[in-house]
């Protein structure tokens, strides 16, 4: 089952459901994390079919409806506590007839005693209950934890060690949640990063999660479970991903398009022959999508052909024509002749504009970068030599007026990788020969807040200890007959979940929090070839023995390209979505982030319930 569907579920069952009655609406009201939740995984026919007649934003102005009973899904934060208690502030102004609160997470003492202190509220109190979810489930093996400041306040000089602390708190407290969802008591293990914020990090997980036990002895219990593993990851874990011009469909689309909340805007011919913008959705409810978005460019236009082919065979549709390839304007002729396929030949048309508008960017702008970055990244060409002067290639990128500052920082950051740092003096000069602006040139030097070696002059420089300390972790060869040269790299995160699943990733460098993991072996040893083919068109590879489950939890920010390496039995999280481009905007942040909420307490409910006369169900 998805994620989105255990949460889904979850909500339905643990929430609204617990206070259903027969013949009774209810309002729901929710906060920003909560809304985004419910969005993901619960249709409103849904929630009508269980007496949700409206679902309203805490943080908007709202009519009072006091005929009405509201259930409150909000996170226990200081923000949504205080517009929860305005809703009922007096008996002369409360919005609803009487509420049942229910939290994402625990709930902090000094957060519930502002609740117990509102008088009118505790009467109106009907339900007070904790539901552990305060992650967002974004797609069917990938969650979020929605939160836009963690990379600067993990990174930043200038983030004080309580802010820190607080947020890595909050962080983990989510991540607990995520792991009470599933059902899972899982080992956890972190990276050594230079420093130390993934041990913080999987230290205060675990934690929890023995609270979690030692409230709940069936949690992690059953078969399989004991196999299952959290990894705790950094962005510094691989600096290079995140650079690179990527050619699988979903992350190019978001690397060189202006996608925003996931939405894809284009020009569409209506069935009447007019052009107007039309808006589309990239989730998971379009099955197209669900089956492209991980492959790459190059066959992604012949799959959209393929697929529009086997419809118009099936519906005894003529296209009207003899060559192979499909063209949005193909579609946009036959949607007006059919108009009563309209739905159909939309989400054909759809991806076709989408993938014609990705090459279209990529011949005007990214090809010539793609190999120079491929080369740098691999330490070779495409013919398997390795580059002796990578700066022949380079130069002539840094020189080109037409290349964006944005890219050219791209091959900077590659290039001084793939040399471990290079001197002050060299810097200077790759800066000066590109134009950058002075105001981005800074992100050169901030990669070296990640562990990143960037300045090594030969007089030992501030960054000597770090390339002391730094070197490139070993790849495996994933190189063959069918690989693309303009995607030759694969992230180093697919490398890690191999070899957990296969207990082969090194002990020293990704070490268990309680000193030893799992048994995962279960048929024997299996090759991790088996987990490799996950690109290929085949139905099953053939794993020996049972499917350990995998959780990634990766610190900071998670790139689409990493998300399509997941391994059968992973679960990817990301504390956001970015695409490389709005990376650097957080390479290039210079101000300390806001502080953040305060941290989460591991509390009870069921201990304060005699504050509220009229609750009726609890944890």
């Amino acid at each position: 089952m998805s994620l989105k569907r255990i949460v889904g579920q979850k909500l339905l069952n643990d929430v609204i459901q617990s206070v259903y009655k027969r013949g009774e609406w209810k309002v729901m009201v929710l906060d920003s994390l909560s809304m985004r939740m419910i969005s993901s995984c619960i249709k409103m026919t849904d929630l009508n079919n269980e007496g949700v007649t409206i679902v309203e934003d805490i943080g908007k102005n709202r009519e009072p409806i006091t005929n009405l009973e509201a259930i409150y899904l909000i996170s226990p934060t200081e923000q949504s506590i205080d517009l929860l208690c305005m809703d009922f502030q007096d008996s002369l102004h409360q919005k609803y007839r009487a509420c049942h609160i229910f939290f994402t997470e625990a709930c902090p003492d000094d957060m519930f005693n502002k609740i117990c202190k509102t008088t009118c509220l505790r009467k109106a109190t009907k339900t007070v209950k904790e539901v552990n979810i305060a992650f967002l489930p974004y797609e069917s093996n990938v969650f979020s934890l929605d939160r836009q400041d963690i990379f600067g306040i993990a990174y930043s000089p200038h983030s004080s060690k309580e802010s820190r602390s607080k947020a890595f708190e909050r962080v983990a407290a989510q991540m607990a949640t995520l792991c009470a969802t599933l059902g899972e008591f899982p080992h956890i293990r972190h990276r050594i990063d230079p420093n130390g914020l993934c041990a913080e990090v999987a230290q205060q997980v675990s934690d929890i999660l023995r609270k979690y036990k030692a409230d709940d002895p069936s949690m992690g219990e059953g078969p399989e479970k004991g196999k299952s593993q959290l990894i705790i990851l950094d962005r510094g874990f691989d600096p290079v991903s995140p650079l690179l011009h990527e050619l699988t469909f979903q992350a190019m689309a978001y690397d060189l398009l202006n996608i925003e909340n996931d939405t894809y805007s284009y020009e569409a011919s209506s069935s009447s022959g007019d052009y107007n913008t039309k808006q589309v959705w990239l989730n998971e409810n379009d099955d197209c999508w669900v089956q492209l978005r991980h492959k790459h460019i190059a066959k992604v236009t012949q799959e959209v052909t393929k697929m529009f082919k086997e419809f118009s065979t099936n519906k005894r549709i003529n296209t009207g024509g003899s060559g192979e390839k499909t063209t949005v304007k193909d579609l946009s002729a036959m949607l007006k002749k059919m108009p009563q396929y309209q739905k159909e030949l939309s989400k054909y048309g759809t991806h076709m504009a989408l993938a014609e508008d990705c090459m279209k960017h990529f011949t005007n702008r990214a090809d010539k970068l793609c190999l120079v970055e491929q080369d740098l990244a691999m330490g070779s060409d495409a013919d398997g030599e390795r580059v002796r002067d990578h700066m022949k290639n380079v130069v002539p990128i840094l020189l080109d007026s037409n290349v964006s500052s944005n890219d050219k920082i791209r091959i900077i950051l590659l290039y001084i990788h793939s040399k471990l740092g290079i001197s002050t003096e060299n810097l200077d000069k790759l800066v000066q020969h590109a134009s950058i602006p002075a105001s981005q040139s800074v992100i050169m030097h901030n990669l070296s807040n990640l562990g990143i070696p960037v300045v090594s002059d030969a007089q030992g420089g501030s960054n000597a200890g770090v390339k002391k300390k730094y070197r490139h972790p070993d790849r495996k060869n994933r190189i063959d007959e069918n690989t693309f040269k303009h995607s030759r790299w694969t992230p180093y995160v697919k490398d890690i979940m191999e070899d957990a699943i296969n207990d082969q990733l090194d002990t020293r460098q990704f070490p268990f929090i309680d000193g030893k993991g799992p048994m995962v072996g279960g048929g024997g040893a299996k090759s991790a070839r088996g987990y490799g083919q996950w690109h290929r068109d085949k139905k099953d590879v053939g794993h020996a023995g049972p499917r350990p489950h995998s959780v990634h939890s990766g610190r900071g920010l998670l790139l689409r390209d990493e998300m399509c390496v997941r391994s059968d039995g992973c679960i990817q999280d990301l504390s956001q979505v970015r695409s490389p481009h709005r990376i650097q905007s957080h390479y290039d942040s210079r101000e300390l982030p806001e502080k953040p909420e305060g941290a989460q307490q591991l509390t009870q409910l069921r201990f304060r319930l005699f504050n509220f006369p009229n609750v009726t169900s609890h944890i």
